[in-house]
């Protein structure tokens, strides 16, 4: 397996972990609000990580300790420059889909797919010659998966615009940093970041209750060790093999997941319309993978 089918995979599985974790959300929303949960999980990965570092650490030979690889002022700087778009992020999703309804929701926040080759231009990264077809198989695929309709504009509609612009700037500073520091430990450090800033205005938004958090421990386990520690952290490891237009058309199938999921856990019947949206962003991801032609 060579580099760029290990990065695809990475990308697959941690698609696929974020894809479900929509039902695990779902149950986990009916009990506490948005910031604790963010919290909550951000911090349990965190706890996850930590760990799972010091045993990926145990095989390394490089003269360093566990702790003198946390003083690298590029992890860290690294670290918070992916945290806080990734909370923003969160943040305006969660306000977004107060004012916006599921599909919509869906629909403006998987748009990163589209602004992400837009910053990628101003890079002066050359984007694979399918790229364009991709987008637009990927997008009305998306439009049809979520069965949405953008007619009128409404306060949430901008601020889930504003999530995807900042997803955008959130995959884009992966893509700079990931090939430079410790991908486990840039993780650790975002969820952190995210987990500080979730819980800064949790005290003054919100008011958590215990026995409410109690009886959501396995959503919150669910989306906080798997979502944020394990998906992540292949999110960085598969940018690392492939440009971020790419990353981007594989990780849109997290939409794809969550109706599958939605579908066979829930027991949500799925429209004609939502199979062939299915199929048109499958279509994108596949034509994406393909090898371009050299030249001689």
């Amino acid at each position: 397996m060579n580099k760029k089918d290990r990065a695809t995979l990475c990308l697959l599985v941690a698609t696929l972990i974020w894809g479900s974790t929509f039902v695990a959300q779902s149950v986990a929303m009916d009990h506490m609000g948005p910031f604790t949960f963010q919290a909550l999980r951000c911090a349990l990965a965190v706890a996850f990580l930590l760990p799972v570092i010091h045993l990926f650490d145990r095989g390394r030979r490089d003269g360093k300790t566990y702790w003198s690889r946390w003083r690298d002022a590029r992890l860290w700087r690294a670290g918070i420059l992916c945290g806080v778009p990734l909370f923003l992020a969160s943040a305006l999703q969660q306000m977004g889909i107060v004012d916006t309804d599921a599909g919509k929701s869906a629909f403006l926040t998987s748009m990163y797919i589209v602004i992400v080759p837009v910053i990628g231009i101003f890079r002066k990264e050359r984007p694979p010659k399918a790229l364009p077809l991709c987008l637009i198989l990927a997008v009305a695929g998306l439009y049809c998966l979520t069965g949405t309709d953008i007619s009128g504009v409404q306060r949430g509609d901008l601020l889930l615009i504003g999530c995807a612009l900042v997803f955008a700037v959130q995959i884009t500073c992966v893509d700079l940093f990931a090939g430079t520091v410790d991908p486990l430990r840039l993780n650790t450090i975002q969820c952190l970041v995210c987990a500080l800033l979730s819980a800064l205005v949790m005290v003054f938004t919100e008011q958590p209750q215990w026995p409410a958090i109690v009886q959501s421990w396995g959503s919150l386990a669910y989306a906080g060790v798997l979502s944020m520690g394990v998906a992540y952290s292949l999110q960085i490891l598969g940018q690392r093999g492939v440009s971020p237009s790419v990353a981007t058309l594989i990780m849109s199938l997290e939409s794809v997941v969550a109706v599958l999921c939605g579908s066979v856990l829930l027991q949500e019947q799925l429209t004609k319309w939502e199979l062939l949206g299915c199929c048109m962003v499958f279509a994108a991801v596949l034509l994406a993978q393909l090898p371009e032609k050299k030249r001689a």
